[in-house]
């Protein structure tokens, strides 16, 4: 549903298709428009093998199998993927993990995917992450997330709606009740959710320029089984949420900094700082900040403990005034870079390349740094 909506926002499907391609798996994706009750989406399905063209084919499905976690990363590292599109789908990944080996009582690494595990699951999650790159969305939001009610049935049995993945990766997150007997949010969906979307609200102020209904198998009740998503720009000054989390450590060797900082921006942190302060008893020690979204305060708190030797972690939230902003891809004599582009409202902008797309062209054709940025920032104000 999430691919469906993607393509029906805009997402070019061959561009789909060929991002894909990195992960050298064998499938191809069948495409097609549907109607939901009154409403026309578009629904994808993801067959496994190579593509036939015999109609009567059977799904060559590897769910009887799966993957364990381990594979799914080894898969995803492999991969020919951008490193934001491979970052993001590991992190969906890892949520997912995370969530199965509560439920479950296991270590991360011997999480076995049986429903998510196949390619198919793999090529949802990694073209989620394509197409929110590919059409340049710089913040997701989304409305509290609707959970149906009754029973599903797994590799474990039957077990209660919304299934106990599902509802362990909703922890914080605003729900309400769908009213219908089906399985409105997968394990897999609400990863997705857990991972992209940055607050969970109702539609905030923007110009709409594109509207996509990705479509779900088609079932009886009260609504359509559509997902819809909106892509708009919005200009100038906007507000939301964030969560501070602060804690003060002073026997953490600083070599160990990077790794941290590395760990709290893959669990959803917004920005990572590390400031030099003194302690009682005139103990030299680090306060470690760190910002992120209200859904993450709990996971960012777990990460600190796990990663730090914080025994005490300090949340506060605040209101948050920033400006439009969206990243673009340009064409420069080093390669495509992505560039960030920032409105004031006053019709300005501000244009910043993305360091480590720099970092890597600069690498890779021997010029110096600073031209491979300036050779960015001349081509995006071009693209204004």
């Amino acid at each position: 549903m999430f691919l469906g909506a993607l393509l029906d926002l805009g997402l070019p499907r061959r561009q789909l298709e060929d991002d894909l391609a990195g992960l050298a798996l064998p499938h191809h994706l069948i495409v097609r428009r549907v109607n939901r009750g009154a409403l026309a989406a578009r629904y994808v399905d993801v067959r496994v093998g190579p593509r036939s063209r015999t109609k009567t084919r059977r799904r060559a499905s590897t769910h009887e199998h799966g993957r364990t976690y381990r594979e799914i990363v080894r898969v995803l590292t492999r991969a020919r993927l951008d490193a934001s599109v491979r970052s993001r789908a590991l992190a969906i990944f890892e949520a997912l993990g995370r969530a199965e080996a509560r439920v479950h009582g296991v270590a991360l690494e011997r999480v076995h995917f049986h429903e998510v595990g196949a390619v198919d699951a793999i090529v949802d999650v990694t073209g989620a992450a394509i197409g929110l790159s590919r059409l340049s969305v710089s913040r997701v939001t989304a409305s509290p997330v609707a959970l149906g009610e009754g029973t599903v049935e797994t590799q474990h049995g039957r077990l209660p709606l919304p299934a106990p993945a599902t509802l362990e990766l909703l922890r914080g997150v605003p729900t309400v009740p769908a009213h219908v007997a089906w399985e409105t949010v997968t394990p897999t969906g609400a990863a997705i959710l857990r991972t992209v979307v940055e607050e969970f609200r109702s539609l905030p102020a923007m110009t709409v320029e594109a509207v996509g209904h990705g479509a779900g198998n088609d079932r009886e009740g009260p609504m359509p089984n559509v997902l819809r998503a909106v892509l708009g720009r919005s200009a100038g000054q906007a507000a939301d949420r964030v969560v501070c989390l602060e804690t003060h450590l002073d026997d953490l060797v600083p070599e160990h900094f990077d790794h941290l900082m590395e760990q709290l921006f893959e669990a959803g942190a917004l920005d990572v700082t590390i400031q030099h302060v003194q302690m009682k008893k005139n103990r030299p020690g680090f306060l470690v900040r760190v910002l992120g979204r209200p859904s993450e305060r709990l996971a960012l708190a777990r990460r600190l403990f796990a990663e730090s030797t914080a025994l005490g972690v300090r949340v506060s939230e605040a209101d948050r005034l920033v400006l439009g902003r969206e990243i673009r891809r340009v064409e420069t004599p080093y390669g495509r870079i992505a560039v960030k582009i920032a409105w004031d409202g006053e019709g300005g902008a501000r244009v910043s390349p993305e360091y480590d797309d720099c970092k890597r062209a600069a690498r890779a054709s021997g010029a110096p740094l600073r031209e491979v940025v300036r050779a960015a920032e001349a081509a995006g104000r071009a693209g204004l």
